[in-house]
Order: C-alpha cells, then sequence, then structure tokens
C-alpha cells in the first residue's frame, strides 16, 4: 500500500508520541485520598437519609422473616398482584418465610419487579447493579415499581469503593455493565418542570436487611 508523504510525516509524530509520553503536568492532584470525608453516622442511617432524600422509599428490615412480612404488609396496601422475581435464590428465601406473592412471569405486564443488588452506597443513595446478577440488565428499569432486596453488608460509603468491591470480585472480568441508580428515574429537561418515572421506575423500593 502506497503512502503519501504526508501521511507518513504524520505517522511517525504519532509513533514518537507514543514512545515518550508526556508526564502529567500535576502529579500531586492525582492522589489516592477522597475528596468527601467519610460519614460521621453509621452506613445504614447515611444512605437511608440521602435515599429517602431522592424520592426513594427505604424499609429496615431484623431479618428474613421481617422482610417477608413487611413485603406482604406494603404489597397488599398497594394492591400488587403482579410481582415478577427472576432471581432463584430470592425467590426461595421469600418463599421460606411465607411471602409467595411472586408469581407473575411476564416483565412485560408486571406491576413490581423484584431484584437483588450488588451493593448500595451511602453517600449518593445509590443502587449499584450488574449484568452479572441473575436479573440481568431489564429488571430493575422495566417495571413502574423495582423493589431492592440488600443487606447491611453490601453499604459501602462512596462510589470509587463500589468500584474497587467490583474489581476484586470479579477479578479483571468485569460485567459488560454497572449501573448506579440513585432514586426512580426523573428528569426535568421539559420546561424545569420535575418528572418522574420517565426513563424507569416511578417508585423505588430498598428493603434493607441486617445481615
Amino acid at each position: 500500500m502506497n503512502v503519501s508523504p504526508a501521511k507518513e510525516n504524520i505517522l511517525k509524530k504519532i509513533r514518537k508520541a507514543l514512545n515518550n509520553s508526556t508526564p502529567l503536568p500535576f502529579p500531586q492532584s492525582e492522589g489516592s485520598s477522597s475528596v468527601y470525608q467519610p460519614s460521621k453516622q453509621d452506613l445504614e442511617l447515611e444512605f437511608a437519609q440521602r435515599f429517602t432524600s431522592l424520592q426513594g422509599k427505604f424499609v429496615f428490615c431484623m431479618n428474613h422473616k421481617e422482610l417477608a412480612a413487611q413485603l406482604n404488609m406494603i404489597a397488599t396496601n398497594n394492591k400488587w398482584d403482579k410481582i415478577y422475581c427472576r432471581e432463584e435464590g430470592l425467590r426461595k428465601i421469600l418463599a421460606e418465610n411465607q411471602f409467595t406473592n411472586y408469581s407473575h412471569n411476564d416483565l412485560a405486564s408486571c406491576d413490581t419487579a423484584i431484584t437483588t443488588c450488588e451493593w448500595l452506597v451511602a453517600r449518593t443513595g445509590s443502587i449499584v447493579m450488574s449484568a452479572a446478577q441473575e436479573s440481568g440488565r431489564t429488571v430493575s428499569v422495566y417495571a413502574p415499581i423495582h423493589i431492592c432486596i440488600a443487606y447491611t453488608s453490601q453499604l459501602v460509603y462512596d462510589v470509587k469503593d463500589a468500584l474497587l468491591k467490583a474489581r476484586e470480585k470479579y477479578a479483571g472480568n468485569l460485567p459488560s455493565l454497572i449501573t448506579f441508580a440513585t432514586g426512580p428515574s426523573r428528569t426535568a429537561d421539559i420546561e424545569k418542570t420535575l418528572v418522574v418515572g420517565i426513563h424507569g421506575p416511578k417508585e423505588v423500593y430498598v428493603f434493607l436487611v441486617d445481615q
């Protein structure tokens, strides 16, 4: 293949630049310390405050038995009768504790979807999920109402901590998608009016189990 002198000149400059990398202009600015100082209160409380301030609905449960009881009560009060749950392990835990109202098998027509998560970020009130979970990419965003079952052991302080956990857990083979969901889907693009549920669930619940 013939290469013009001008193109060859450009390629030489690129090769030279790649062989001689430019040092960082402000190396001290690339420190490893966090910009945000850790909270002095418990992560559970920090997450609950942040999450509810973003219109999320938070329920703390001492154990799986209380989790099932709370789910039954809220499902009855809200008249949810099309609850979808794809995760077999979660379905088994709920069934063992007398919650069986998740028998709806069609995600497209469900009114509520139940999933687990990877971690909870206390500082931002975010739920961290990934494509590696049994629920996959779609379950948490498709249903009008998303219920996330999480554990206190999954709480981390900052986004950076969640990403470090992901690297450790997946040992360099990261899932194709890691998503941070911070409250119900919302936008204010149209005449600066806040609209909830525009690109995903309009209601998000986190049931946090002490474990």
